[in-house]
């Protein structure tokens, strides 16, 4: 029995836009649908969206890791550095009550919660016989990029939590425009490179990547 069914407690609702969702706009939907949860009148969620291209600052930003406004740029509100978001990216905006416990994620453990996302990527990338791993002291999931012998990241992870519940979450590099990730210092990490899965010889459609993510996040988050 999942964990979602143990409690009574519908699992998230899955949302997959269609059409390319500005930064300001997700924000005012996350606000909302967060509002919601809280107050009771809104399930939880988890909405996979695809951005134009743009550049968001987390609360640790600094502006010096804003290299070129060449992409509109958002303060987001998110914890983290400076990320890139943009066509080709799979944004996944999760939307939970972290007053209660989903699957391996005890309630009220932001700590744990982070390590749920960076284990949900980690599996998800697993179905395309990718490693991901963790590296301590830096956000994100990392790969080893063949073609530059480098550490490259793969995907990032920047979250929010009011009042136990949480929003914003990760981004899984697709098939992004690389070249795109130039115009600020990943995370504040400039040592090492950006990789998306056709980067590593990994075809995946976005339908692809939803599908790895859907079916990996019951072995973390339950339901």
């Amino acid at each position: 029995m999942s964990a979602a069914a143990s409690t009574g407690v519908p699992a998230p609702e899955w949302l997959i836009s269609e059409e390319r969702i500005t930064v300001p706009d997700a924000l005012a939907a996350m606000e909302a649908r967060v509002a919601g949860i809280r107050a009771g009148t809104a399930g939880e969620a988890v909405w996979l969206v695809e951005h134009p291209p743009s550049y968001t600052a987390g609360t640790s930003a600094r502006a010096e890791g804003l290299l070129d406004t060449r992409f509109p740029t958002f303060d987001a509100g998110r914890g983290g550095q400076w990320t890139y978001h943009g066509p080709g990216q799979r944004t996944a905006y999760v939307m939970l009550d972290l007053t209660r416990p989903h699957g391996a994620v005890p309630a009220r453990d932001v700590r744990a919660y982070v390590h749920g996302l960076e284990e949900w990527m980690i599996r998800a990338l697993d179905r395309f016989n990718i490693r991901g791993e963790r590296r301590e002291g830096r956000v994100g999931i990392w790969v080893a990029d063949r073609a530059t012998g480098r550490e490259a990241k793969i995907g990032a992870i920047g979250v929010r939590v009011s009042r136990w519940v949480s929003w914003h979450g990760i981004a899984l590099n697709v098939e992004p425009d690389l070249s795109h990730f130039g115009g600020i210092v990943p995370c504040g990490i400039s040592e090492h490179g950006v990789t998306s899965l056709h980067a590593l010889g990994i075809p995946a459609t976005m339908e692809e990547a939803d599908s790895a993510l859907m079916s990996a996040w019951a072995e973390v988050f339950g339901g």
